[in-house]
């Protein structure tokens, strides 16, 4: 899990508990939207990690392994 993804997540635990506590239905519904979003997002950022390595792992099968610390493209 990249640090990206754990401060997103963060963020959403953070979200549902500001709407647990929330007295206000609209202040409980935007603490919830936050929360969806902010786990959207770290789902994103797994997700393109996990496509991250298996192309990686593709290119490495076909020949093509990258040096560490370089970007593909």
């Amino acid at each position: 899990m990249s640090s990206n993804q754990d401060f997103y997540l963060a963020r959403a635990a953070e979200a549902r508990a500001d709407a647990e506590a929330a007295t206000l239905d609209n202040v409980r519904d935007r603490c919830l939207r936050s929360e969806a979003a902010w786990t959207q997002m770290a789902d994103r950022v797994e997700r393109g990690e996990r496509m991250r390595e298996k192309l990686l792992a593709e290119k490495a099968a076909a020949g093509m392994a990258i040096p560490l610390g370089t970007k593909s493209s």
